[in-house]
């Protein structure tokens, strides 16, 4: 005779995730995502280095500006590691993994001066909008509507930051 399931005990180890998305692509999903996440803090790490180191003239503006930026992104990296989670894989979470994962390069050893920082920020918030971009048709196809909404906000956030650092460069 089958055991019966008590009531608010815990699945077995081992069993499946089954919220209407495939294996397959569950995993394509939490790999595409883990770029992204890879990505996400890489781009925190650089541009909170770049809110410490930043000096001259417009020191006070880009100091602030960029710890706005980097909470930004630090409040981000949460719900894209626990949307790996949700569809049952883990999220990587080491330096190493992300420097395999991630699209843009690590902070320069040397800080930049404030304008340089400035165009390593958009070319980061501009790769950063790539990935998203790149993993959104998988996640329609799935059928994934809570990683498309996730993918969406981040799009929204990258492409406007890269937009408004990009204005302080015109001359």
């Amino acid at each position: 005779m089958a055991k019966k399931k008590q009531a608010g005990t815990a699945p077995a180890a081992g069993l499946g995730v089954n919220i209407g998305i495939g294996g397959k692509d569950r995993a394509a999903i939490a790999g595409g995502l883990s770029r992204l996440l890879a990505d996400t803090y890489t781009l925190y790490l650089t541009t909170h280095n770049f809110h410490w180191n930043v000096t001259g003239p417009m020191f006070n503006t880009l100091h602030l500006m960029f710890m706005g930026q980097y909470t930004e992104l630090w409040n981000a990296v949460d719900p894209i590691a626990e949307r790996i989670r949700s569809l049952g894989h883990p999220a990587p979470g080491s330096y190493a993994q992300f420097g395999v994962l991630a699209s843009i390069p690590d902070a320069p050893a040397t800080p930049p001066k404030a304008l340089a920082m400035v165009q390593i920020l958009v070319e980061g918030h501009e790769a950063v909008a790539r990935t998203a971009r790149g993993l959104f048709p998988l996640a329609e196809r799935a059928g994934d509507e809570p990683t498309a909404d996730l993918l969406t906000q981040r799009l929204t956030v990258h492409e406007q930051t890269a937009w408004m650092l990009r204005s302080l460069l015109e001359t």
